[in-house]
């Protein structure tokens, strides 16, 4: 018999609408109720789910009769933590939550306390790791490809913030600030790959070209567009992020660097493919993997394509599938969650210390409560 999981989603908006494409390729997956004030969104969702029922507010699809096995959210930032407080206390159903978890470090406590309660997986959406290109890379360091793992350096060369609507990413206030909002993906990368925890973190920031001709109510939006982040682990690793969001003429997204003792390794993996110019520069690129051993001397390239179903699904190179699938056994066969909650707390607080960081001017020391610093 054909396991089925029948799901609600709470927000659909340009992200929400890639978990429902992507659902969609799952065999069992069912998307039957939607929460979504926005009409022009709940018109655009209306075409991919069109038996879907929709509701403006959380509280109507939860007392609706629809028989939900998991819920899924993509709402803006700042209504994670509230939804799921409200998620812990009513139901007891699998959940599935996009970055990041929280957007402050008042509001840590309070969701782990409540989530240590709930009965039922709980995933927060981390699609770097699923990356194919990613996976490969995260596998061959596992292999001791590159022998004792020192150094991780993570590059981010992108395009600015897209439009959302009422554009809520435009102020630190809505999303805790670029390097949780668009960042965190990155430090939990880095927990991941490190196989540790970070202990101090040093950032250095900017907002020097986007956004600035923008105004709402009067006031200019406060994200940065570029930074460099450095962060020591306790098993002595280093790592480093450089991020800038005004480079989206780059061949390549991200490119990841690990050093280890006996070689380099490095994954290439190319930005969303709707922004790629095909008509002057030909199809999109191709993530590769490329060791550099240091004995004998010789980069070994690999392309580690991605299926063009997935591609077209969605912006993030197919990791939208791949975690829904890991969700969707975690649920339907009671398979680990791989990005457990803790994880996705863990990595916001590493963002907003990296925040408090570059505001302060000093390097933040990290605690079981959060971080620390001087005044």
């Amino acid at each position: 018999m054909e396991k089925r999981v029948r799901y609600g989603i709470l927000g659909c908006g340009m992200m929400g609408q890639e978990h429902l494409r992507n659902l969609a390729l799952i065999d069992g997956a069912e998307v039957v109720a939607i929460t979504e004030p926005n009409k022009e969104m709940q018109k655009r969702c209306a075409e991919l789910v069109p038996d879907a029922h929709f509701f403006n507010h959380l509280d109507d699809m939860l007392n609706a009769s629809l028989e939900l096995e998991a819920l899924v959210i993509t709402t803006p930032n700042y209504q994670h933590a509230d939804q799921l407080l409200q998620l812990f206390e009513q139901t007891t159903l699998p959940i599935l939550v996009e970055k990041p978890v929280v957007t402050s470090l008042e509001q840590v406590a309070n969701i782990r306390a409540a989530a240590a309660k709930h009965p039922a997986p709980i995933w927060v959406a981390m699609e770097y790791r699923y990356m194919p290109p990613v996976a490969q890379f995260r596998k061959q360091i596992v292999n001791g490809d590159i022998g004792k793992f020192t150094m991780l350096n993570i590059r981010e060369h992108r395009f600015p913030f897209l439009e959302k609507v009422d554009d809520w990413n435009r102020f630190n206030s809505k999303t805790g600030g670029t390097l949780v909002e668009k960042c965190c993906h990155f430090f939990d990368l880095m927990r991941l790959l490190t196989k540790s925890e970070v202990k101090r973190v040093y950032a250095s920031t900017g907002q020097d070209c986007n956004h600035l001709d923008e105004s709402y109510d009067g006031q200019t939006p406060d994200i940065i567009d570029n930074a460099f982040v450095i962060a020591d682990f306790e098993n002595g690793q280093r790592a480093c992020l450089d991020l800038n969001m005004f480079a989206e003429g780059s061949r390549y997204q991200e490119e990841i660097c690990a050093i280890g003792s006996d070689a380099k390794l490095e994954c290439f993996v190319p930005g969303p493919g709707r922004f790629w110019p095909t008509e002057t520069l030909g199809p999109a690129p191709i993530p590769k993997v490329v060791l550099s051993p240091r004995a004998p001397k010789g980069p070994i390239e690999a392309d580690i394509p991605v299926d063009d179903k997935l591609l077209d699904a969605g912006d993030h190179n197919g990791s939208t599938f791949y975690q829904h699938l890991g969700f969707f056994k975690a649920i339907t066969e009671g398979a680990p969650v791989d990005v457990s909650l803790e994880d996705g707390l863990k990595a916001v607080v590493i963002g907003l210390a990296a925040q408090h960081s570059s505001k302060m001017g000093q390097a933040i020391s990290l605690t079981d409560e959060g971080f620390s610093f001087s005044e």
